[in-house]
């Protein structure tokens, strides 16, 4: 399975939190969909001519984009790409931005799944994440997209919010069970260097996070999804049966993407690269391949490191079996020698030849599996 990521880094005003390449502008629009557009002909045999499964539009606001701007890039798309004959396509949307005639045009393209950072219900989180949008919008947004024909939808939630009681958490979720959508994303706020949330907090302008709190609400996030049927397919994303999101998978199974538009990463399994994080160097270089600002061949033990990581995030676990054909035997003599402690701490579980996180493992992702990893070659 391979698939597309496009990033549309303008925003109408950067959030706190954010630490994804965006701007706060919509200049230079149409000269960013060209250069992506310039990009696609340079790169299409990047992915050695795969078929594309799930293509993602993300930011940013992939939203701001125009009718005429979008359909130019899906037409590109068509054209550079061999897509799948039922292809995700995802599209991220605040829900300021959503209304019943910009529904209507998406429905005109190919998007066919919808993503809005609603992050939360509550006007008060909003607030402290410098939001643009309030509550209502957000549920007024779903009942719009629903009512253009989009049965495809996941929002993104955010909890470990200063301020936010795990009574508050328990009842955003409980407003998310009420739409019945089928998929949700959910990420712990992190502070992250160079944010304005960062630099408010070291400034004693806002209440910084409490990480007892978020692993409060981590586990409530378990257990309520559990209640109501859900799979807790990766760390942060949740759907019933049957409604996982292809691109999420795509990234955690090792899958191969493009990557396109400023910061953009891309992985073919033998290499990774990334874009300039600069809006006009990226403008400018698109039509010669100089905005790759770098490409890093993987070692061996850089890909099994990276399988680790990825895997043991997932439903589907750490595979010793595919580590021992992929990388060879030692590998998967390894893999169980490192997880001995988790699995005697019981942060860890074995199912025959598979690894898992157990719930309470879950809250140290991360860092069980940076301790797994191989420093040098065996």
């Amino acid at each position: 399975m391979a698939g597309i990521y496009l990033h549309i880094p303008f925003c109408r005003q950067k959030c706190h939190y954010c630490n994804f390449f965006s701007v706060a502008s919509k200049r230079n629009r149409s000269d960013l969909v060209a250069a992506i557009i310039r990009e696609m002909e340079l790169r299409r045999d990047y992915l050695n001519q795969q078929q594309i499964n799930t293509i993602y539009f993300g930011g940013g606001t992939p939203s701001l984009l125009t009718e005429d701007e979008l359909k130019k890039i899906q037409e590109a798309l068509e054209k550079f790409f061999v897509l799948a004959p039922d292809p995700e396509i995802t599209f991220e949307a605040n829900p300021d931005d959503l209304n019943p005639a910009l529904l209507k045009m998406l429905k005109s393209t190919f998007v066919n799944r919808l993503s809005m950072g609603v992050q939360s219900f509550y006007d008060e989180d909003l607030s402290y994440l410098n939001r643009v949008h309030n509550g209502e919008q957000a549920l007024r947004a779903i009942r719009q997209a629903r009512d253009a024909g989009f049965d495809m939808l996941t929002i993104d939630l955010i909890y470990g919010i200063p301020g936010m009681t795990d009574e508050r958490w328990l009842k955003n979720l409980q407003t998310f069970f009420q739409t019945g959508i089928q998929h949700l994303s959910a990420y712990a706020l992190t502070v992250e260097p160079r944010t304005a949330l960062a630099h408010l907090i070291r400034k004693g302008r806002m209440e910084a996070v409490d990480e007892v709190q978020s692993s409060r609400h981590f586990e409530i996030l378990l257990s309520e999804t559990e209640k109501q049927g859900f799979v807790h397919y990766e760390i942060s994303n949740f759907a019933r049966p049957g409604h996982y999101s292809r691109h999420n998978s795509l990234y955690w199974l090792g899958g191969h993407y493009l990557g396109l538009g400023p910061s953009a990463h891309s992985y073919n399994g033998v290499s990774r690269q990334w874009n300039v994080s600069n809006l006009t160097g990226y403008i400018r270089d698109a039509a010669t391949a100089a905005s790759v600002e770098e490409t890093e061949t993987l070692t061996i033990e850089q890909r099994y490191n990276e399988y680790v990581m990825t895997s043991l995030r997932t439903s589907w676990g750490c595979d010793a079996t595919h580590i021992s054909h992929v990388f060879g035997e030692a590998f998967s003599d390894y893999l169980f020698q490192s997880a001995g402690k988790h699995l005697d701490a019981q942060l860890m579980r074995r199912e025959g030849t598979r690894l898992f996180l157990t719930n309470r493992g879950k809250l140290f992702a991360d860092g069980i599996a940076a301790s797994m990893f191989l420093d040098e070659a065996l």
